[in-house]
């Protein structure tokens, strides 16, 4: 694979102060209550983890594995490679995502979700490309509204590499 180059587009320190500002706001919904925090594998796990720290109330994780992306883009088909391990009928749900770019892969998840019958549903994604939306899709919270470029990093991937910098950055060199 030839080295990508990225150009930085929100910095470690932009990121870390948006979790602390999503993690203030679920405390505050969700305090005394008891959550299921449902991270969604595998371009989530870094946001997932700086943000349930950030909870100030009871919380157990589940992980919800999907596939949408063949290369760069969406292909409009999920595919489930992981499913969630407990019961979340009559719980608090709190479904985090890294990104929502067509909204097929986030509609997928939610109504998954939804027909396990919960008591709620919050919904987060650190990032929201609104102008590659295919479907409509609502999202509770949303870190940062992105244009429809192709990033990397904080857990976002170009064919698995690149989840580890620290920053999100957006790539400049595709063919």
């Amino acid at each position: 694979m030839t080295p990508l180059e990225i150009k930085p587009y929100l910095s470690e320190e932009d990121l870390q102060k948006k979790v602390s500002e999503i993690g203030a706001a679920l405390t505050k919904k969700f305090k005394g209550q008891k959550v299921v925090a449902v991270c969604v594998l595998k371009g989530s796990f870094m946001f997932y983890s700086d943000l349930i720290r950030k909870l100030e109330t009871e919380v157990t994780c589940e992980f919800f594995g999907v596939s949408s992306y063949q290369g760069t883009s969406s292909s409009g088909e999920v595919k489930v490679t992981l499913d969630l391990t407990r019961p979340v009928q009559d719980q608090h749900v709190l479904l985090v995502e890294d990104i929502v770019d067509t909204g097929i892969t986030m509609n997928y998840l939610k109504n998954s979700i939804l027909a396990r019958k919960p008591a709620s549903l919050t919904t987060v994604a650190l990032l929201e490309k609104p102008e590659a939306l295919k479907v409509p899709c609502k999202l509770d919270y949303v870190g940062f509204k992105i244009a429809n470029e192709f990033v990397v990093g904080y857990g976002l991937d170009y064919e698995g590499y690149y989840r580890n910098l620290p920053f999100i950055g957006q790539v400049q060199n595709f063919q």
